[in-house]
């Protein structure tokens, strides 16, 4: 994990790994370890899609004041989950909508937690 964690120059961490500001965030970081560890992708195309992600949205304006870490995360995630073809546009954006749907109603500080009502009819 150690030489993962090397290969992330921007993940924000202390002395003891990473650091994440809300559940989502650890989340995020759950699922890219996750389907790390399944063989989906290598830890170096991860990385490389991150740093793409990153690229990206500093070229459309982001600052990069450390609060949308994360965004370019999940973003590199689905653009994994895509390119693999481990799962369509359409799930992807069916997804994302249950999440939103379950993040409005939660509570801050709270735990997103999703239900199947989230994924409509």
């Amino acid at each position: 994990m150690k030489d993962a964690l090397a290969a992330l120059p921007h993940l924000p961490r202390d002395d003891d790994g990473p650091i994440f500001r809300e559940p989502g965030q650890a989340q995020a970081f759950a699922m890219a370890l996750a389907l790390h560890e399944r063989g989906l992708y290598t830890w170096k195309e991860w990385a490389a899609t991150l740093s793409a992600q990153i690229g990206a949205a500093q070229a459309a304006g982001d600052p990069d004041l450390g609060d949308t870490y994360y965004r370019h995360w999940v973003a590199a995630l689905e653009s994994l989950v895509s390119t693999k073809q481990a799962g369509s546009e359409a799930e992807l954006a069916r997804l994302r909508a249950a999440w939103d749907l379950a993040a409005e109603r939660t509570p801050h500080g709270q735990p997103i937690v999703l239900q199947a009502a989230d994924f409509g009819p």
